[in-house]
């Protein structure tokens, strides 16, 4: 485990003098990827790989991101050697062989999710199609090898700008053998993330419990990184983009990390739901406001600063209003475990204005608390001094218990309660005092 952390954290800190070596940006990605890109997934490699050692996939990670930063600093002095200093640098044939390691570095991502999460085939139908992925994989990287050793032997190695071997690209005729090689390796590959998406999305649908929330994990970081891809794109500032590409990146490896090691698993319905409702709320919010300042200055043609203003104070107290709707519907379809909290509060209240019996309503809390959040354990404590023939007491009792099984579930899903709750009696038969993790009720 320290050797693979002082390996992947030389490579990280060669690839700045390397850069420099080169003339080059070292967000330069012409040969591979720059290594910010590698550098979450070496992190996340490296916890699940020590917080669980008998997983693979943490291993297979840290493969990945290490040939990723390999080829990477491979990159940068084949271009400092063969371009910029015409072979007169130390090892630049070894720096030759190790910059097509972008290619084994891909395949393992793909093994990544292909494993995911317990770093075992899914059944084993899937034995043939990972065997020929590998295949194919191995078939590519010795063909390349092949190719670099003649190129070093012949002295006759030239690389383009991002440092790789002209017959690698294309770029020699003689070396056509190997577009063939090629045509079969990215189409295979691409195939093959395809099939281990798809194989997980349709075991999404068959699975449940804890197996769900990771792979939940797993799709939303997907879609969170597919979504950042158009919009680092399209964004007019380079910064803008910068920040929605490292958003990307750094989302899937992060999201794989927290499902492999079952960190916060069922906070993702609470993630999902509220990013969801934020988002929508956001563009039904500036839709509101562009509607007013255009209907305002194209319809009425009135330019003023009073339209922006009016039309942003229009949009802020529609705030409020719109995020509860729009986060009930959310919570209904992606955060059903709020959701139906929420509805077993509603149904308890209810069931508390015809009770007349203090002893059913802690058995009537017990069993909505039990069902709703399944506590390994459970009591309520009551005033001895209390009577159930008093209805006062009865009703002070009732909305102290909705009080406490309401905080229960704010502690469930946002954390410990802070709030200190004081339940009204509208009879004013009995006074209440400030509770606290406890439920006391007296005159």
């Amino acid at each position: 485990m320290l050797a693979a952390s002082a390996a992947l954290l030389a490579l990280a800190a060669a690839a700045v003098p390397l850069s420099r070596l080169a003339r080059q940006s070292l967000n330069a990605s012409g040969g591979s990827v720059p290594v910010w890109v590698v550098a979450p997934f070496a992190v996340v490699g490296l916890v699940v790989a020590w917080r669980r050692p008998g997983n693979p996939l943490g291993w297979i990670m840290l493969g990945g991101a290490f040939f990723g930063a390999l080829s990477e600093d491979a990159s940068f002095y084949t271009v400092a050697d063969y371009r910029l200093r015409h072979g007169g640098l130390p090892l630049g044939w070894l720096a030759l062989l190790a910059q097509p390691g972008w290619a084994p570095a891909i395949m393992m991502f793909g093994l990544t999710v292909l494993l995911f999460p317990d770093g075992r085939l899914p059944s084993p139908r899937w034995r043939w199609p990972a065997q020929g992925y590998a295949a194919v994989g191995l078939l590519w990287i010795a063909s390349a090898l092949v190719l670099t050793v003649g190129a070093i032997t012949g002295h006759h190695a030239r690389v383009d700008s991002g440092g790789n071997l002209l017959q690698l690209t294309g770029g020699d005729q003689s070396a056509s053998w190997f577009n063939v090689v090629q045509w079969v390796f990215f189409p295979v590959l691409a195939a093959c993330w395809l099939a281990s998406l798809a194989r997980q999305v349709l075991g999404y649908r068959r699975s449940s419990g804890e197996r769900r929330q990771q792979l939940k994990w797993l799709m939303a970081g997907s879609a969170f990184a597919f979504a950042c891809v158009p919009l680092a794109v399209l964004a007019e500032s380079r910064l803008l983009g910068t920040f929605f590409a490292l958003a990307g990146f750094f989302a899937l490896p992060l999201c794989i990390g927290v499902a492999i090691l079952r960190y916060r698993l069922f906070d993702i319905d609470r993630i999902i739901s509220r990013t969801l409702a934020y988002a929508i709320v956001t563009g039904l919010l500036v839709g509101v406001y562009a509607g007013l300042v255009l209907l305002a200055t194209q319809v009425f043609t009135i330019r003023s600063p009073v339209v922006v203003a009016v039309a942003t104070l229009a949009a802020a107290a529609l705030f409020n209003p719109v995020r509860h709707r729009v986060q009930h519907v959310v919570d209904r379809r992606f955060n059903r475990a709020r959701y139906d909290a929420d509805t077993a509060i509603t149904a308890f209240a209810a069931r508390l204005q015809d009770a007349v019996d203090l002893d059913s309503v802690s058995d009537d809390l017990a069993r909505v608390v039990t069902r709703s959040l399944e506590p390994a354990h459970l009591s309520v404590w009551i005033k001895s001094l209390l009577t159930t023939t008093n209805p006062a007491w009865i009703i002070c009792a009732g909305q102290l218990l909705a009080r406490i099984f309401a905080a229960l579930v704010v502690a469930a899903h946002n954390g410990p309660a802070q709030t200190l709750w004081r339940p009204y009696v509208e009879s004013g038969a009995a006074d209440t005092e400030h509770i606290h993790h406890g439920t006391r009720c007296g005159r």
